[in-house]
């Protein structure tokens, strides 16, 4: 592996360390000497030009987030609270899932389904449970409660700006945030989150 590539992927892998190289906080000498020392690399000055290279595109990509977080300021947030996701086994039907829809969406309330292989979740509110429970029997696997649901809703610029999605979720993941589950629909950003963490997540996600 190059000497530049194992500098990138060593500060990669260090968030604190990237953030400072980012903002111009850090000397240059003093990486330099703690990547040779850690990585066994004796070639000083290959090291430092390929800490000065990745500092450059580092400079890009914070134009790149200035972009994202201008994107953001122009959002609006919606929460609902009292929400649930229910891990149930894929059915090889879905006339079942078709029905409960129909009778959850009749009620004005939240519904959204994803699909994995072999599971699909429910997203919904917690007082159809005792429904969900009661249509598929033996088929969940889990039910977590406790939830609020936060959807961000965005510009159409985010359809022609990478990043801004995943800028999201590791602002929340960043700061001790759990999301339960996640999901995003055009300019709708949605995430699953436990009641406790929402005053944190509030105040991340206030741009």
């Amino acid at each position: 592996m190059s000497i530049n590539k194992q500098t990138e992927d060593y500060i990669r892998s260090r968030p604190s360390i990237k953030d400072c190289l980012k903002e111009g906080l850090i000397n240059y000498s003093s990486l330099t000497r703690k990547i040779s020392k850690e990585k066994g690399i004796k070639k000083f000055d290959a090291i430092l030009i390929a800490c000065r290279r990745y500092k450059r595109k580092l400079g890009l990509e914070k134009s790149r987030e200035k972009k994202i977080i201008d994107i953001l300021k122009n959002s609006r947030l919606e929460i609902k609270n009292k929400i649930a996701v229910i891990v149930i086994e894929k059915p090889r039907y879905f006339d079942d899932l078709i029905e409960l829809q129909k009778k959850i969406k009749k009620q004005r309330s939240e519904f959204h389904l994803i699909e994995g292989q072999e599971v699909m979740n429910i997203i919904t509110n917690e007082e159809f449970i005792p429904l969900i429970e009661e249509v598929f029997k033996n088929k969940i696997i889990k039910i977590n409660k406790d939830l609020v649901e936060i959807v961000l809703v965005v510009d159409e610029r985010i359809e022609s700006t990478s990043g801004v999605i995943a800028y999201v979720y590791s602002l929340l993941g960043d700061n001790d945030v759990n999301i339960v589950e996640e999901m995003s629909c055009w300019t709708d950003v949605l995430v699953v989150i436990d009641e406790d963490d929402l005053a944190k997540a509030m105040g991340l996600l206030k741009f």
